[in-house]
């Protein structure tokens, strides 16, 4: 039978049970009814319908972007039915409560199975993902009401949501937004303004759309302070449940990608009178939560989406390296040095598998350290959600917290650097072949390459890391990602990957010590002019754990599987970790090129 070029279960298998120890969880209350039976089941589902309906239409929605037909988002069909087989199979509810219909799903068996759906066709999979965040950040901070109106055919998946944050002035810059919503004598509020960048925006494939915006109020505290959140449905929502009046929110254009060209991207203006329901202009919202809460409202449901862009990001580039491997595997080309050597011109022996190339192979190797690395990095954060919301006592549970919390800029802009560099490759190993659209990769490449940008770019997120998350709490998050690195280290003293650990012990010290020697300074311009470079340099570290975490699991087998993953995880040691200490060495020397460089001089 063979292998599916979407994703490896047996990798996938590995990571859940042979290393994170994923069955463990069904002792805790909240998981009783499930069983490894269980998790297969709804593994083999995944990878059944993602092959079958999400992979087909993947080049189709390519190549046929959504378009505006008499103002309305038009998709290829085969996004609609593979959505609707998706909520058929009750996927959409996998990880939500029994009392919404759902599965009450591990968060990290959640991850996994839609990880399916992330590498077989992105565009299409974007509509449950952030359906699946909007209804998560209603259940923690919206009301019983709202929860019961918007929340429940969500997660039936008759209603899609999104996130509508960016204004086409402020881009990431979220202090700056000027939509307005205007209180009511009925509570609601009426909202005015245009926002930028909203993937699912618009379309026809459900029969409402809950809008979360971020809006002011006015005479609130100025800057993200007095930022609020609303919901705005497309269609407002009668008592009864059915749908009412079209509410005033209009799409006004598509903008057209390089890639992830199936998710409808959008601009939408608000309260601009294209509907007056009511009879009036004006979108209706309706307030979650308190007033001028809402930026931390809407990072409830940014940080999931943070880690789950890092987990597209690995698949892509995951698919990437497995189409890549196929074809140097089938591929014939060219002929062994010593077969060159022992005939004239090498013309009379036959031509070779190109992985039989030992600088295919080497980007074969580099590849699947990326994709396998950045898999075991999305994988560890779910199951680290897990131990934050089901963990035994809430000593465990803070510390999950805490150490989720330094990992999530990581979590998101690793995979989002390197997983486009294994598409990158793929297409190096095809060739000239890699370069036209005969062959996947070049899509996966151009689709991969929003991953850095959206949902903060990575500029933002090493800001995040550096000028946040490592300070946090006198540097506790820190302490405890070098506290929880060591212990594997330890574990590895005695064994063939005890310099291994040796190197990443000593990355941990100089980690520590670069932060210290970048804050000591006292001018926060100095500190973070170079935050990118940290942010790659800790995400290298804290992928090679990751690699010697893995293969300390494999003790003991010898197959073919481990003993590749044994192959990734020496040569990420070997060729990976050690770029770590030139970049630890120029954020050491408190380099001051790029703060001191004059924009007139670029």
């Amino acid at each position: 039978m063979r292998s599916s070029l979407i994703l490896s279960r047996r990798d996938l298998d590995f990571l859940l049970h042979e290393w994170l120890g994923v069955e463990d969880l069904v002792k805790r209350p909240r998981y009783a009814e499930h069983s490894r039976e269980t998790f297969d089941a709804v593994l083999d589902l995944a990878e059944q319908i993602a092959t079958e309906h999400f992979a087909p239409h993947n080049r189709k929605a390519d190549e046929n972007e959504p378009r505006m037909v008499d103002g309305k988002a038009v998709l290829v069909p085969e996004v609609k039915q593979a959505l609707d087989v998706f909520v058929e199979a009750g996927l959409m509810a996998g990880e939500f409560d029994e009392e919404y219909g759902g599965m009450q799903l591990p968060h990290v068996v959640g991850q996994a199975v839609f990880a399916w759906f992330k590498a077989a066709n992105v565009g299409t999979s974007a509509y449950p993902f952030l359906t699946m965040g909007n209804a998560r950040l209603l259940l923690a901070h919206g009301s019983r009401e709202q929860i019961d109106t918007y929340v429940r055919p969500e997660i039936e998946g008759r209603w899609f949501g999104t996130m509508a944050l960016s204004e086409p002035q402020a881009g990431s810059s979220l202090a700056d937004i000027t939509t307005k919503a205007v209180p009511q004598d009925d509570g609601t509020y009426r909202l005015t303004g245009n926002k930028m960048w909203i993937s699912g925006g618009d379309h026809e494939l459900t029969e409402n759309i809950v809008h979360l915006v971020l809006a002011k109020i006015p005479g609130g505290p100025p800057g993200v302070k007095g930022i609020s959140l609303f919901i705005v449905p497309k269609f407002l929502v009668d008592a009864d449940g059915s749908l009412g009046e079209r509410n005033d929110v209009v799409l006004a254009g598509l903008n057209h990608k390089m890639g992830y060209r199936g998710t409808t991207n959008t601009l939408l203006n608000f309260g601009e009178g294209g509907h007056t329901p009511g009879g009036r202009p004006g979108a209706v919202g309706y307030l979650v939560g308190e007033p001028h809460r809402g930026l931390t409202y809407m990072f409830h449901m940014m940080n999931e989406a943070r880690i789950g862009v890092g987990m597209g990001a690995t698949v892509l580039g995951y698919t990437g390296y497995l189409h890549a491997l196929e074809y140097a595997r089938t591929r014939t080309q060219g002929r062994p040095t010593a077969a060159k050597a022992m005939t004239p011109n090498g013309a009379s022996s036959a031509a070779v598998p190109i992985v039989e190339h030992p600088d295919v192979r080497r980007m074969l190797l580099a590849a699947k350290s990326y994709a396998e690395g950045g898999l075991a990095l999305g994988l560890y954060c779910a199951r680290l959600v897990d131990e934050e919301q089901t963990a035994e006592t809430e000593e465990e549970r803070a510390r999950a917290h805490l150490l989720l919390d330094t990992l999530t800029p990581i979590a998101k802009a690793w995979p989002s650097q390197w997983g486009p560099v294994a598409d990158d490759l793929a297409i190096q190993v095809h060739g000239g072949y890699g370069y036209t659209r005969d062959y996947p990769v070049e899509q996966f490449y151009r689709d991969n390459r929003l991953n850095p940008i959206h949902e903060g770019t990575n500029g933002i997120q090493a800001l995040d890391l550096l000028g946040r998350k490592v300070v946090a709490q006198g540097g506790a998050g820190l302490r405890l990602l070098g506290e929880t690195i060591t212990v594997t280290t330890g574990r590895a003293a005695g064994t063939q990957w005890a310099g291994f650990a040796a190197d990443l012990d000593a990355a941990v010290a100089r980690l520590g010590a670069v932060t210290a020697t970048l804050w000591g300074t006292g001018d926060p311009d100095l500190a973070l002019a170079n935050a990118s470079l940290y942010l790659e340099a800790a995400g290298h570290l804290v992928v090679g754990w990751l690699w010697l975490e893995q293969a300390l699991a494999c003790e003991g087998a010898t197959d073919a599987f481990h003993e590749g993953k044994r192959a990734a995880a020496r040569y990420f040691w070997r060729w990976e970790l050690p770029r770590t200490r030139a970049q630890f060495d120029l954020l050491e020397s408190l380099d001051r090129t790029v703060l001191d460089t004059d924009e007139a001089w670029l």
